[in-house]
Formats: structure tokens, C-alpha cells, sequence
């Protein structure tokens, strides 16, 4: 699906990333998370083709992205964290754009913006900005393309909305469709985005499964605090501490906290790295 290979890329004289390798089989609603500056968006922006590798191969459902082929980019719907629409009705905007993406859908496109109780007796530029992006998540979802980009797509969303997001997402999936959601609103994700993909200075540091993560880790919360040499990772929480461990036998399966689980990686990357390797042996 998507293979990048000793990328490496730079901003004038800001090195960004330098040998990032990645590999993103299709098929699963991929979270990509990183701290502010880490590379997401830039990563994103390679993916579909906006910005181009210095050194290093990438390849995109069989194509190289820099070549901006007709054949990769019908089949990539791209929603940027910042956008703009212009000051046209939904039904020119459609005419405009659709012919762009040959397996679009209309009356699903109809049936989303339902779901997200858009009614459009406004121009497009007149919404508010959670009704823009409500409106292009309806038509990225309804594009029917094989890879959806989609960068803070909860930013600006009340609380309705982004379960209703959720569960268009979910119910728009296929095996043949591939997302990868950039966030940096994990609580807002849990329960739909997997596998786990950490950028951080400048690599993947960790791309798995939360089935995997759940084979391998525990989290407790307890009320005292736990030993530091016997856990991987500890925070305070309300009421105590919650805590990581490498999971022993007879040890029960537990749910891994994401925003937990992401403070845990970043703070020992090397640790993790080395637990998820026993577990893919295993």
C-alpha cells in the first residue's frame, strides 16, 4: 500500500526527516501521532504527493507520489487541518470537483451529510468551520478513493459530531479503503483508530497493533505509587497513579490507554522497541 524506504527530507537548512522508513499495508484505519513539529503533516504531504523526498523511495499504491500521476491521485482524498472553500453552492462545488474522482458516490455523499445534519442554504465559504469540514469529510468518504488522508479531522467538531464522525468513519471502511488520521486528539480516536503509528524526531519509532500492545503491556491504576525499577512507564492521575508493564504470564489481558500509551513511547522508545520486537517474533 504504502513503503517508504531511507527517505529524507528538509525545510531550507531544517532537517526533518533523515532515513525514514515505513511500511502501511492497506486495509486498517492507521492513527499517526507525534509531537507539534514531529513531521506529521509533512509525512502526510510526501504520502499524497504535495512535497516531494530529497533522497529515498516512496511508493504509494504502486506509484511514485512525485509523479502526480492521474491514476494515484484519483484514488487519494486529502483533508488538510487548514483549507478553504470557495463562495459556490454544494451542487457547483460537486460539478467542479467530482469529475476528479471517478468512483464518487452522490447519494451516499447525500446520505453522510445527512448523518452529520448538514443543510446547505448557504454558499460554502458562509459555513462555520465545523460545517466545512463536516461537509468535506461527507465528500472525501463518499469519493470511494482507496486512501483517505485526513489531518485533525475532529479539530473544530462539538462533541455530537465527533461520535458521529466516528461512526461514519467505521461504517464507511472497507477492506479495500485505507485511512490514516493524523491527531493529536487521541480521546477522540479510541475505539477507531488501529494500528498506532508514533513519528518522533525524525523516525517511526513505533507502528503496531493495539491487539499486539495489549499481548505485550499492561496498565494498572493504583493507589500508591509503583515501583520504578519493575514498570516501563508511570504518571499521577486522579486518585493515584496509572502505570505500563511488560505483561508475565498469568498476567490478564488489560485496555491500553492511548494518550497513555503515547507518553509512554516517547519517553522510552528504545524500551518499547525492543518488546514489541520479542512480540512480533513470538
Amino acid at each position: 500500500m504504502i513503503t517508504f524506504n531511507d527517505v529524507s527530507f528538509h525545510y531550507s537548512r531544517q532537517q526533518l526527516f533523515s532515513g525514514l522508513s515505513i511500511d502501511i499495508p492497506g486495509g486498517n484505519i492507521y492513527g499517526l501521532l507525534g509531537m507539534n513539529g514531529a513531521g506529521k503533516t509533512t509525512l502526510l504531504k510526501l504520502i499524497s504527493g504535495q512535497l516531494y523526498c530529497k533522497s529515498g523511495t516512496a511508493d504509494v499504491l504502486g506509484h511514485d507520489p512525485q509523479r502526480r500521476e492521474t491514476a494515484l491521485l484519483e484514488e487519494i482524498f486529502y483533508l488538510p487541518e487548514e483549507f478553504y472553500l470557495p463562495n459556490i453552492g454544494v451542487k457547483q462545488y460537486l460539478n467542479l470537483l467530482t469529475p476528479f474522482y471517478p468512483k464518487f458516490d452522490e447519494k451516499a455523499f447525500m446520505e453522510y451529510t445527512a448523518a452529520f445534519a448538514l443543510e446547505f442554504n448557504k454558499k460554502l465559504n458562509q459555513l462555520s468551520y465545523g460545517q466545512k469540514k463536516k461537509f468535506l469529510l461527507s465528500f472525501g468518504l463518499a469519493s470511494n478513493t482507496s486512501l483517505l488522508i485526513l489531518d485533525e479531522p475532529t479539530n473544530g467538531l462539538d462533541i455530537p459530531s465527533k461520535s458521529q464522525f466516528r461512526r461514519t468513519v467505521a461504517s464507511a471502511m472497507t477492506d479495500e479503503r485505507t485511512f490514516i488520521i493524523s491527531t493529536h486528539q487521541v480521546r477522540d480516536m479510541e475505539n477507531l483508530i488501529d494500528p498506532i503509528i508514533i513519528l518522533h524526531e525524525g523516525h517511526v519509532i513505533f507502528n503496531n497493533l493495539l491487539d499486539d500492545v495489549s499481548r505485550t503491556v499492561v496498565q494498572n491504576v493504583t493507589a500508591a505509587e509503583p515501583d520504578t525499577e519493575t514498570c516501563l512507564y508511570k504518571e499521577k492521575v486522579p486518585g493515584g497513579w496509572s502505570s505500563l508493564t511488560a505483561r508475565k504470564n498469568g498476567d490478564q489481558e488489560t485496555n491500553i490507554d492511548l494518550e497513555t500509551l503515547f507518553n509512554a513511547v516517547i519517553s522510552k522508545p528504545e524500551a518499547f522497541s525492543r518488546l514489541m520486537s520479542k512480540e512480533a517474533v513470538q
